[in-house]
């Protein structure tokens, strides 16, 4: 049995939740997180939140900005105690909602403290610590009164560091004594929208480009201090993205920027957007292998592009006062399928990538939206969007079987979209105008700073119509709703390329970097050890009964490596016998045979005769 004395608090504070306790408007919140014990995976915080005495209710930030979905961790918080005026004061979880509390303030209080234990798990979204790093988001760490806006919830951060860790942050410092840094006082979107990268291995690179009046550096931590050495190659492939961005869209919307970039293998290896910074992270060697400029450069790229695309220009539905309240997704063809058309476009003017990179990657996009996509024979490219909220947490393939549910397929058929969309206006101009010409005028501007300017699907048509009349609408609508079982491959035949299939193995890079991937082939997609990660619906290894979590142990009676494999399917043309796969199917051993007797398929672009190349135009560099 509760006691009663606590039941009458929380009754008062249903009652009266919706009216905050909070003090004058121009109270700040005093906040500190003390990450001494990050190798540990714990992180401690105390708050002071000014309050007024009666019902005050605090959130958990859970609608998560750059994620789309409401999967703020609060699972990982523990030894939650609220108190005030020495007293410790009962709470109570929202019973419709975990990411709210209820309390109430006794009389006289002025503040109310917070204190609780952050839990470091990973996952979607959270942060990562290490022995010898910390990649901090600060939604992680914070609780927030109810009734007023974001931007006008000040705070005042603290951060207690392990000794000789050094930190990299948007956030602007105002003093730090030995491992301790208080920041500015900032308000609480801005916070949020300023992840923290911290560590014993620690440096920062200067990547501003001569004559760029705007400062924009790196700042890398990783689990050795070898993993730090950035290669002349890597680090002017990244100052020439700067570099090219600005030609790009005309305009910047920072006061400076840092990339941050985690170097490490335990962590999960993805990027994230912010206005001033970006959370990307790779493995520990990440810049030691001869493809760093290309792995590197395809993630920043992309992360970059989002201060403008995303960050600056949002749709209007992705801009709400708080992060309690739901985000409508429908128009990330154009937040990540149009970053995505801009980022490899970054990548590649600056020679992070190759001209053949990018058409790899236009090539392995389109098959993958074609032969291996059936799913888009009855999920439009619009849904995958509309429906981030309900499934970002199921990845990409969501348990198997991407092929037929579908995943984020906003990035990549959008980005084809959107190649479609530049030969249009380049044709209908006659190469007077350009899709830059848009960018200039939907993303350009003053400098104000970090500032959001929203954006419907209207606005957007009207801008491009200022570029090049067109019918717009019609064009986005009938692509958007396409249940088409072919690839959106419109764009890149227009500029003078078509898809195609051969033996010959797709070119080395991000586009194409998978372990062996026979998915074109007989529709497998495979772990090094044999694991079926996916297989595509309706292709040769659906069709004799394979599905995604089997594993395969044996090729034609012969032990499973990947290169097993691809011998038997470059020999099958010339041998009638079908392949036979020894497979486990959870506890048991089965055998499944593929009739194939074909050439192996890797995905290529090849040009189409007397056409003019536009994919040479759009990839030559601007600023260089």
């Amino acid at each position: 049995m509760r006691k009663i004395i606590s039941s009458l608090l929380f009754v008062a504070a249903a009652l009266f939740g919706s009216v905050p306790a909070l003090g004058a408007s121009s109270a700040t919140i005093q906040f500190t997180v003390d990450a001494t014990h990050a190798p540990q995976r714990i992180l401690h915080v105390q708050m002071k939140i000014p309050a007024a005495p009666g019902p005050l209710t605090l959130y958990y930030p859970k609608w998560i900005q750059g994620l789309h979905a409401p999967i703020g961790p609060v699972t990982n918080l523990a030894g939650l105690k609220f108190s005030a005026n020495g007293e410790t004061l009962p709470w109570k979880r929202d019973l419709l909602d975990l990411y709210t509390f209820h309390i109430v303030v006794p009389s006289a209080a002025k503040q109310v403290e917070v204190t609780f234990d952050y839990l470091e798990t990973g996952g979607p979204a959270g942060g990562t610590a290490t022995a010898k790093l910390l990649d901090l988001n600060w939604y992680q760490v914070v609780l927030y009164p109810s009734g007023k806006p974001a931007a006008q919830l000040d705070f005042k951060p603290t951060l207690k560091l392990p000794a000789g860790w050094k930190c990299g942050t948007a956030l602007s410092v105002e003093s730090q004594s030995e491992s301790e840094i208080v920041f500015q006082t900032t308000s609480l979107d801005r916070l949020l929208d300023s992840p923290l990268i911290a560590g014993e291995y620690y440096r920062a690179i200067d990547l501003t480009p001569p004559g760029e009046p705007v400062h924009h550096e790196i700042d890398l931590v990783a689990d050795s201090e070898a993993a730090l050495a950035m290669s002349f190659e890597v680090q002017k492939g990244l100052t020439n993205v700067v570099a090219e961005s600005g030609r790009l869209f005309g305009a910047r919307h920072y006061r400076a920027y840092r990339f941050l970039l985690t170097l490490s293998d335990h962590t999960g290896h993805f990027g994230v957007e912010h206005h001033e910074s970006n959370d990307s992270r790779l493995g520990e060697r990440a810049l030691l292998s001869p493809g760093a400029a290309n792995d590197v450069g395809g993630l920043l790229a992309h992360e970059f592009a989002h201060s403008w695309s995303g960050k600056f220009r949002r749709p209007k539905e992705l801009c709400q006062p708080d992060f309690q309240t739901p985000l409508q997704t429908d128009l990330l063809w154009v937040y990540e399928g149009n970053t995505s058309y801009l980022g490899d476009l970054l990548a590649t003017r600056s020679g992070m990538w190759t001209p053949n990179d990018y058409h790899q990657m236009l090539a392995s996009n389109a098959a993958t939206l074609g032969p291996g996509q059936p799913g888009r024979t009855w999920r439009p490219v619009l849904d995958t969007a509309v429906a981030v909220p309900g499934t970002f947490t199921g990845g990409p393939g969501g348990g198997g079987w991407a092929s037929w549910r579908r995943g984020s397929d906003y990035y990549e058929e959008g980005e084809l979209l959107w190649l479609e969309a530049a030969t249009i206006i380049h044709n209908q101009s006659h190469g007077q105008k350009s899709l830059e010409d848009f960018f200039h005028i939907f993303y350009g501007g003053p400098n104000n700073g970090p500032e959001v300017k929203p954006y419907t699907f209207d606005e957007l048509v009207q801008m491009l119509n200022q570029v090049v009349k067109y019918d717009w609408a019609g064009f986005w609508n009938s692509r958007l709703m396409s249940t088409s079982a072919d690839a959106p491959a419109g764009g890149i035949e227009a500029s003078g390329w078509k898809l195609s299939f051969s033996p010959e193995p797709a070119a080395l890079g991000r586009a194409s970097r998978r372990n062996s991937d026979t998915t074109f082939t007989i529709g497998l997609e495979l772990g090094r050890d044999g694991t079926i990660r996916d297989a595509i619906y309706g292709g040769l290894a659906f069709q004799a009964g394979l599905g995604p979590g089997m594993k395969i142990a044996a090729v034609n009676g012969r032990v499973f490596t990947p290169d097993v494999l691809d011998d038997v399917l470059r020999a099958a043309k010339n041998n009638s016998r079908a392949i036979e796969l020894l497979v486990v199917v959870d506890d048991y051993y089965k055998t499944f045979s593929i009739d194939f007797h074909g050439d192996e398929r890797n995905p290529h672009l090849v040009r189409i005769p007397d056409k003019p190349d536009f994919l040479e135009e759009l990839l030559k560099p601007e600023a260089r």
